[in-house]
């Protein structure tokens, strides 16, 4: 499914948050089922992932495409490497269009907006995020004690 108006927005700036988080829980993954826990208690959302976190959706009208956090923690807990990026989605409907791209080129102009001159991901995945520009910096344990490949990006 391709569409052309696609537009991305900031979910807690968004006045229309229990619609989003509907969304959200369409997604068949864990770590979605995860960010709406997070969503459902923000006190647990900064303790994880610091305050003032950010999470931005690519949307089609009502449905999201695609969605990513801006954070600063996630997964690695190392405070002296942020922003995170973390939590990104896209939804089955819309694989194969470069909608992730997009919303990861989007969310990266945010953090140099930010003065942040670095962003980093934690993932299990190989391959996936080197296609967007991102290098592979180290594998270490995550806040579940598993592994994480940390990937990072120059802005």
């Amino acid at each position: 499914m391709g569409v052309e108006k696609v537009e991305v927005i900031e979910y807690f700036s968004n006045e229309n948050k229990e619609h989003w988080k509907e969304q959200i829980a369409l997604a068949d993954w864990g770590a979605a089922k995860f960010l709406l826990k997070l969503l459902n208690d923000m006190q647990k959302f900064d303790e994880l992932l610091g305050s003032d976190g950010k999470l931005f959706l690519l949307v089609d009208g009502e449905k999201i495409v695609s969605f990513v956090t801006l954070t600063n923690q996630d997964c690695i807990r190392d405070k002296s490497i942020f922003p995170w990026l973390g939590f990104l989605f896209t939804y089955p409907d819309y694989r194969g269009n470069r909608y992730s791209e997009k919303l990861l080129k989007y969310v990266e102009e945010e953090a140099k907006s930010e003065n942040h001159l670095i962003v980093y991901l934690g993932t299990d995945h190989t391959g996936l995020y080197e296609k967007y520009g991102y290098t592979y910096l180290e594998t270490r344990k995550d806040y579940w004690n598993d592994e994480a490949r940390i990937y990072y990006k120059k802005l």
